[in-house]
C-alpha cells in the first residue's frame, strides 16, 4: 500500500481495519458454491496468520504502552487470535470443501473471527485512535505492514505453518 503524503493510508487502525474487510469478503467466497471456496481458504489462512502474527509483534505492544489502551483487551486480543487459528486449522484439515464438515468448520470460524474483529474494532482500535498520536499510528501502520509482507512470503498460511502457529 503506497504512502499518502501525509501518511494515511499506513495509519495501523486503517491499515487494521482494510485487513478485517478484506477477511469479511472471503468468508462470502468460502460460503458461495459459485465461488472458488478452496482458492478463497488459501487467500484468508495467508492473510489471517500474517495479520496476527504482524499485530502481535508490531503493534499490541506498543499499544500497551499508550495510557488508556486497555492492556486486558490486548492480551484478550492475543488469546481471539490462537481461538481463529485453530478454527482456521480446524477448517484446513477437512478433506471435502463444501461438505457438511467444511460447512460446520467454516462456521466455527467465522464465529471466532467475527467475534474478534468486533471486539477489536469496538475496544483496542477505539483506544488507538483516541490516545496514540498520528505519526506513532502511521510508523505502528508501517511496521505492521512490513512484518505482515514477511509473513506472506514466508507461505505463512499453510496448513503446516498454521499447525506450528497453533501448537506454539
Amino acid at each position: 500500500m503506497p504512502e499518502s503524503t501525509d501518511g494515511r493510508e499506513q495509519d495501523v487502525v486503517a491499515v487494521i481495519l482494510e485487513d478485517h474487510r478484506t477477511m469479511e469478503e472471503l468468508f462470502r467466497r468460502m460460503r458461495s458454491v459459485e465461488d472458488d471456496r478452496a482458492g478463497a481458504l488459501r487467500e484468508f489462512s495467508a492473510l489471517l496468520i500474517a495479520h496476527g502474527e504482524a499485530e502481535e509483534a508490531e503493534v499490541y505492544g506498543a499499544l500497551k504502552r499508550f495510557r488508556n489502551v486497555d492492556d486486558e483487551e490486548v492480551e484478550h486480543g492475543v488469546e481471539e487470535h490462537e481461538e481463529g487459528n485453530k478454527a482456521l486449522l480446524d477448517l484446513l484439515e477437512v478433506d471435502g470443501v463444501g461438505s457438511e464438515e467444511w460447512d460446520s468448520r467454516l462456521e466455527d470460524l467465522v464465529e471466532a473471527v467475527s467475534h474478534h474483529v468486533d471486539e477489536e474494532e469496538r475496544t483496542i482500535l477505539n483506544g488507538a485512535r483516541e490516545n496514540v498520536p498520528d505519526e506513532r499510528r502511521a510508523e505502528l501502520g508501517a511496521a505492521f505492514l512490513k512484518e505482515r509482507a514477511r509473513q506472506l512470503e514466508a507461505d505463512c498460511g499453510s496448513v503446516e505453518n498454521v499447525r506450528a502457529v497453533v501448537n506454539g
